[in-house]
């Protein structure tokens, strides 16, 4: 029964096949294993599931300096469970009010510390064409013990953000790009996912018993160079070209942050429901760790985990509301993140109004922003009401660094692992990769 065992909202680690031997000439077949624990609760299946954690007492964790961490993660381990996965399955909760451990970038204290910017580094217009503010404008935050975690609170333009929603629903998960629904259908069934989806969504009413429109049903979508979900891999043949306007707005951001030169290769956008979550994982694929991982969200808010090298650390959580972007580099390039939980917007409003605001009629020449139609934007904002879109951008390889020989050549990645991808009921980034509906 999948609502009563354990293994009912997270999934579980793939089990190992087990080996046969002749059962003649005196040899036996050995009794069968037991399943492997789930690695989101230490539970076997048909077993009852073990009590939810206590809640960390509010702020103990979000507040806490690095130095004190290591103390944190004692107090945040129970029944041998490491210190991230018990944060991570507390939020996850859907009956958890009590938030004020979480940081919020809106009024921030504590351990958050205003962060300098490298303004000089991107004129005005440049930073007009991407649809951001002048970077003179932008407020930039660090975290205590965290160097080179850096997060931006809403630096676009109004009515900006709609270009990217767009872009996410109606035109990147297009061919060549890769997305999960690959896996599982026929390719012309993949063409027009947006064509396929707009008037069912456009129709679409407040019952969860409406069946999904196939934009629903997208997890991720991969650019640039495409991941391989099998063997956590980049390669050489398995590229398409990154659209110019992403890798326009990536590297505004990355300059601002002094990291000029930034080369946008590999994307990786990320679709989330209310129901979805992001597992436990470090972005460490790419070849060249110096550069920085930007991600940028829109719609509905989060929270978002941010550990250590280690999972007994106990992570620090924060709130990504729409617009917002977050860099990691330097030291916080190869920590342990994840999203536990997607939530309604603070406002309460089906949108966050920085959404309902529309472009302005001149756009500065050279724009990489395009205006959208009444009716698409209709269809975006009917799909932002339960939903979260998050872009994560990355250079793979530094200035004239080729893939090695051995990397992978077979092309088409297959299905992300929990520490990679899209929870969602059980549904595997973490969707259970073999199934769409």
């Amino acid at each position: 029964m999948r609502g009563q065992t354990h293994c009912s909202t997270l999934s579980r680690e793939p089990q190992p096949q087990r080996s046969r031997r002749a059962a003649g000439n005196g040899a036996q077949t050995p009794a069968p294993r037991q399943p492997p624990p789930c690695r989101a609760c230490g539970g076997r299946e048909g077993e009852p599931r073990p009590p939810r954690p206590a809640p960390p007492r509010p702020g103990s964790i979000a507040r806490l300096g690095r130095p004190k961490m290591a103390a944190a993660a004692a107090l945040t381990r129970e029944g041998g469970e490491d210190a991230f996965r018990r944060l991570f399955r507390f939020y996850r909760q859907r009956d958890v009010s009590d938030l004020r451990g979480v940081v919020d970038f809106s009024a921030p204290g504590g351990q958050v510390f205003r962060s300098q910017l490298s303004i000089s580094s991107v004129s005005d217009q440049d930073a007009y064409r991407a649809g951001l503010q002048p970077v003179s404008q932008w407020k930039a935050y660090g975290l205590n013990g965290y160097p080179g975690f850096i997060f931006i609170p809403n630096p676009f333009l109004p009515g900006c953000q709609r270009h990217w929603v767009k872009q996410c629903l109606k035109l990147y998960p297009q061919k060549p790009n890769v997305c999960n629904l690959d896996l599982h259908m026929a390719p012309e069934k993949t063409i027009d996912l947006w064509g396929q989806s707009k008037e069912q969504l456009r129709r679409k009413g407040s019952s969860k018993r409406e069946p999904r429109s196939l934009l629903e049903k997208l997890r991720w979508v991969t650019l640039g160079y495409h991941y391989n979900w099998d063997t956590k891999k980049y390669s050489a043949n398995h590229h398409t070209p990154f659209p110019s306007d992403l890798a326009f707005l990536s590297e505004q951001v990355a300059a601002a942050c002094g990291f000029r030169g930034f080369q946008a290769q590999a994307g990786i956008l990320n679709y989330y429901h209310f129901d979805s979550s992001l597992g436990i994982h470090v972005d460490e694929s790419e070849l060249d760790h110096s550069r920085p991982l930007l991600s940028f969200s829109f719609g509905q808010s989060s929270i978002f985990l941010l550990g250590g090298r280690k999972r007994e650390e106990a992570p620090t959580a924060m709130f990504m509301h729409s617009g917002d972007i977050m860099v990691m580099s330097g030291l916080s390039r190869l920590l342990y993140h994840a999203v536990p939980r997607v939530l309604p917007n603070p406002e309460g409003t089906a949108v966050p109004s920085c959404l309902d605001q529309a472009l302005p009629s001149d756009l500065p020449v050279g724009s990489v922003i395009e205006h959208s139609s009444d009716e698409d934007w209709q269809v975006c904002a009917k799909y932002l009401q339960s939903s979260r879109i998050n872009m994560t951008i990355r250079q793979v390889l530094a200035e004239g660094q080729k893939f090695p020989e051995d990397s992978d050549t077979n092309g088409k990645g297959q299905a992300p692992s929990e520490d990679s991808h899209h929870e969602e009921n059980s549904r595997g980034k973490r969707h259970k990769p073999n199934t769409v509906s």
